[in-house]
């Protein structure tokens, strides 16, 4: 017993101690609400990967319209209308809530159907003008033929057109066509990039501009708020000239 030594660790390095508690007391709030800060950036993060020109699906014979939805003629003057590959590569997987029913008249720019995830929802305009034939069905069991097969079993219209050799002429068609989804794959990439900095004080993701790929499924990660910046700058623009119909205004 004479050999046991008792010390008191608060009279030898209490203020280490208490030092080292206020630290954590004071890094503790300051990692929330950096850590808040930066969600929206860390999740971009995540979409680094492997979404290339390469897997998209361009056949032949279809029509791209510039605000990512298609049109194919059918032999019967009927024309298939879906969302091309790149879009539903962005999104994941998704189900449709159609907003026209067969017998109805619409304008190229009608909202005619949107593509809900959970709680985030993006607004697409008709790429033709004409009479709704047939909607596909199909596609209220079976979402997932939308994204497996988008131009054959996942078409979502059957309409009638009006004004097909008006309205397609400014539409993008095989070599156009894949040219053009290579540079959406580009604007895509710098789409992430702007983001970054817009909802995080992190620096620039440059890597998204300098050659960094994509994992599909993109945009099922990302907030609400980033799915209304795609909407505007992939699906609510107008390039086609001053004379076509112009595409309204989703919000």
């Amino acid at each position: 017993m004479n050999d046991f030594n008792y010390s008191n660790i608060f009279e030898t390095k209490g203020i280490e101690y208490i030092a080292i508690i206020t630290f954590f007391l004071i890094l503790i709030p300051f990692w929330i609400i950096l850590n808040k800060q930066k969600s929206i950036s860390k999740k971009i993060k995540k979409v680094l990967g492997i979404l290339s020109f390469d897997i998209l699906k361009i056949p032949q014979g279809v029509f791209h319209n510039n605000n990512h939805t298609w049109a194919f003629l059918e032999k019967n003057g009927d024309a298939s209308v879906g969302l091309d590959d790149f879009l539903l590569h962005t999104t994941g997987e998704v189900k449709l809530r159609t907003l026209k029913i067969p017998g109805e008249t619409i304008n190229k720019g009608d909202l005619i159907t949107e593509i809900i995830k959970g709680d985030k929802l993006l607004s697409v305009a008709s790429p033709i003008s004409g009479v709704v034939i047939k909607t596909n069905v199909q596609l209220i069991e079976s979402p997932e033929l939308l994204n497996q097969d988008p131009y054959g079993k996942g078409w979502i219209f059957k309409i009638k057109p009006s004004k097909w050799k008006e309205e397609s002429r400014y539409f993008y068609l095989s070599d156009e066509a894949s040219r053009w989804s290579k540079m959406e794959i580009q604007r895509f990439k710098d789409f992430l990039a702007q983001i970054g900095q817009k909802y995080s004080d992190e620096p620039s993701l440059a890597i998204l501009q300098d050659g960094g790929e994509l994992i599909d499924n993109t945009l099922s990660e990302l907030p609400d708020v980033v799915w209304q910046d795609f909407q505007k700058s992939f699906l609510n623009e107008n390039k086609f000239n001053n004379n076509d119909p112009v595409y309204c205004v989703l919000s």
